[in-house]
């Protein structure tokens, strides 16, 4: 934990001040003195990122920005800990930006979306009760403004890392072998979801119904999912949760210690500790009278498209590491 005083701190001799949005976005991040000019503005980094948002008098809309904020920066400080690039419009053309909107604000239906390195996200999602009552009509187990984060970002990484070059060439084939191929008319594929839904037997190969829509859905599916399991993971071991074997009342096969990383970990491994972890994670949130943390079944055609998204991250994060 850092103290401040007068809205600074000096850290390893250098000035670091609180980032320009603390009042407005309830931000807790702090930035380089520096950084109060140039692109960022005084800015962190997360809230850099933020391309457009309601206009300060529609004071309803602004409201929904702090909690949606603080989903922002768990998304950007989560694919920095994994070694994701994180290159923001500011800085690059089709780097990542985020609008912010909302569908009360009079302009309009805001529609939750991904389109040449720009998220859209509806701030009307904040609303607990407007947010639960699309995902009861839905028929979804999981519906979170983190949740939508981590979905939209997937079509970003795959635009960026596996549609364009260099990682076209090593990896757009296989994604097709997994995921299928992108190039199905999307438009179509969608209008036939919601007219016919699902197929019959659409658990023993996609993770969710919405996957099966489109190979994008899928690939974004799958690369949420990965962020859900490794950011739950990893806050079970930042807390020091241990499952021990003499002590559960589940049948495990030795203790259960997650690991301070699984960039050099086969998927399995992951999903072995996952397997374990998110029961309890389950049993606990029942204990409480609440769904199932993790209501997902991960089969073992998803467990192939994990390890596709496990390898591109993994490779990615190295190769950065290599130039730097």
């Amino acid at each position: 934990m850092v103290a401040t005083s007068s809205g600074a701190a000096v850290i390893d001799g250098e000035i670091w001040i609180a980032c320009t949005k603390a009042a407005s976005l309830g931000c807790n991040w702090l930035v380089p003195q520096e950084q109060e000019l140039g692109g960022q503005q005084g800015r962190c980094l997360a809230d850099s990122l933020i391309r457009r948002e309601p206009d300060a008098d529609d004071t309803v809309a602004v409201e929904k920005l702090v909690s949606t904020g603080i989903a922002l920066r768990r998304l950007i400080c989560q694919l920095i800990d994994i070694g994701l690039p994180v290159d923001p419009f500011w800085q690059k053309d089709g780097g990542l930006a985020f609008d912010l909107l909302s569908s009360y604000s009079g302009g309009g239906r805001v529609v939750i979306g991904h389109a040449g390195g720009v998220i859209t996200i509806d701030l009307v999602e904040s609303l607990d009760a407007y947010r639960e009552s699309l995902r009861v009509h839905l028929g979804e187990p999981y519906r979170t403004m983190l949740g939508h984060f981590r979905h939209e970002v997937g079509h970003y990484y795959q635009n960026i890392l596996v549609e364009s070059d260099p990682g076209a060439t090593r990896y757009l084939d296989e994604c097709r072998e997994i995921f299928g191929d992108e190039r199905a008319d999307y438009q179509g594929e969608i209008a036939r979801h919601y007219k016919f839904g699902a197929p019959a037997n659409w658990d023993d190969f996609y993770i969710s119904e919405y996957a099966t829509m489109h190979p994008w859905e899928d690939f974004a599916e799958c690369f949420a999912h990965y962020l859900h399991i490794t950011g739950t993971i990893d806050t079970a071991r930042e807390s020091g949760l241990i499952l021990h074997a003499d002590r559960v009342r589940f049948s495990v096969h030795g203790d259960v210690v997650p690991l301070l990383s699984y960039e050099d970990a086969p998927i399995e491994q992951l999903l072995e500790d996952w397997k374990w972890l998110s029961l309890c994670f389950n049993r606990v949130n029942t204990a409480m009278g609440k769904n199932p943390l993790y209501p997902f079944d991960i089969p073992q055609a998803v467990v192939r498209k994990l390890a596709f998204v496990h390898k591109v991250i993994r490779e990615t994060a190295r190769t950065a590491t290599a130039v730097h």
